[in-house]
Order: C-alpha cells, then sequence, then structure tokens
C-alpha cells in the first residue's frame, strides 16, 4: 500500500474505464498525481475521469481516447505526454480481456487471436512507446496485470494462459531493458516493469451482485490500485523485473 505522496508523478493508465482502471484513477488521483487515463470509448472515458473528479475533489486528471492497436497512434500519445509535463513516470497496463472453453479440444483459434490483440498486442505497443520516457523519468515504472493461469495453464484456458505468458515474458524483456540501458555508474535502474499476478478480479459491482460468494483467491480492485501505487514507495532496483504475486501461488 502507498504511504507516500504522488504529487510530483505523472503517470498513464491504459485500460482506464475497466473495473480495475477506474479503481486505479481514483487511488492514483487521491494520493496527488497527475493521471491521464486512455481507453478506446469516449464514453467510458468520460464516464470514470468525470467519477474520479466527483470522489477526488481537485483531482488532476484528463482523459485520451486512444486506439492502443494503432503503434503510432501510442508512440504520438506517449510523446505529447512527455512534452507537455516533462516527464513521464509511470505507465500502467490495465488492459484485460478472457476468453475459454470447457476442454483443450475445444479451444478456439480465434479466442487466441482476440487476445493476442486485447492482451499482447496492447501491451507491446504501450511497453515501445512509453520505455525511453520511463528511462528519462527519476522513478518511471511499467506495470502489467497477469494470471496465475501463466504459471498453472489449464485445458480450456490455453489461449488466455498463453497470452498472459507471453506479456510476461515481454515485460521481463523490458525489465532487462531497464537495467542495459541505465545511465547509473553502478547499473542500478532508476526504472522498472513489475508483474503484478491475480487470480481473478473483484469489483464492487460484482460483490453487490453476490454479496454471499466467497470469491477465494481474488483480488478486489481497490486492493490492486493499492499496490499500483505503492510502486513508486520502493527503489526501482529492488521492483525491476519481479513478480509480485497478490494471490496464492
Amino acid at each position: 500500500m502507498s504511504t507516500n505522496t504522488l504529487d510530483d508523478k505523472v503517470i498513464a493508465v491504459a485500460g482506464a474505464s475497466g473495473p480495475a482502471g477506474q479503481a486505479t484513477l481514483r487511488r492514483l488521483a487521491a494520493a496527488g498525481a497527475t493521471v491521464i487515463g486512455a481507453d478506446i470509448d469516449q464514453q467510458r472515458l468520460d464516464a470514470a475521469t468525470s467519477a474520479v473528479r466527483v470522489a477526488v475533489p481537485g483531482a488532476k486528471i484528463s482523459g485520451q481516447v486512444i486506439d492502443l492497436l494503432d503503434p503510432q497512434e501510442v508512440h504520438d500519445w506517449a510523446d505529447h505526454l512527455e512534452a507537455e509535463h516533462g516527464h513521464v513516470d509511470g505507465l500502467l497496463h490495465l488492459v484485460g480481456g478472457w476468453r475459454g472453453s470447457k476442454s483443450f479440444h475445444e479451444q478456439r483459434i480465434d479466442d487466441w487471436d482476440f487476445l493476442h490483440d486485447t492482451v499482447v498486442r496492447t501491451l507491446q505497443h504501450t511497453s515501445l512507446a512509453f520505455q525511453p520516457a520511463l528511462l528519462r523519468s527519476q522513478a518511471g515504472r511499467f506495470a502489467m496485470i497477469s494470471a496465475s493461469a501463466a504459471h498453472k495453464p489449464t485445458a480450456g484456458g490455453a489461449a488466455y494462459a498463453a497470452a498472459k505468458a507471453a506479456t510476461e515474458a515481454w515485460t521481463l524483456a523490458m525489465a532487462n531493458s531497464f537495467v542495459k540501458e541505465t545511465t547509473a555508474a553502478d547499473g542500478t535502474p532508476s526504472a522498472a516493469a513489475v508483474i503484478l499476478v491475480i487470480k481473478a478480479l473483484l469489483s464492487p459491482e460484482m460483490r453487490a451482485e453476490k454479496p454471499e460468494a466467497k470469491f477465494t483467491g481474488f483480488t478486489e480492485t481497490a486492493d490492486l490500485a493499492d499496490h499500483l501505487a505503492g510502486l513508486w514507495d520502493r527503489p526501482a532496483a529492488e521492483l525491476n523485473g519481479q513478480h509480485l504475486w497478490l494471490t496464492a501461488r
């Protein structure tokens, strides 16, 4: 959980209108960060940012409609944010999606195609676009949300597990870039790429719909947001390339 202010941090959130995105926007804004939420749907994005302004008076928040499957659009967004604010200190990739089947034999390749775009390609584009700015930041952080399924795939979840495993490998390569490209004489990175591992997310709406359900092993969106805000409380060298498990291994 974050204990420090984020007043001087500029943080971009991809997937801002989803349950995790909404909780994270609110948490970062409450800590004083300048928050820029991105989503492909203008109406959902407006609703998410407006809710934060109501919940957090004086919130420094804005929204940007971005097609994360358009690499040039994502690069332009990253360049614009750094030019406007002078630095970008975080990119939190909260773009999700799930597809599965009852058995391995019934696994549909078009499920993989969907997840490849939604989960893998969006992360590739955001990480490539923001890596230079995060490297230039004094406290750059890149975070993705993975799933325990990537470490123990089930027969019917082959496509989902494979997509999450791919994004983990990509993120670890980004972490290595922060070590190799650091300007510190001792090789200590000032930026970190981190993988947060959950079983599944639990939103307030899910809890309200099934108040008696136990949701064993699920991570509440507010708790996830706390962990994301807390990334700036810890040194980059301690975080870089780490899996932070928010559920049982």
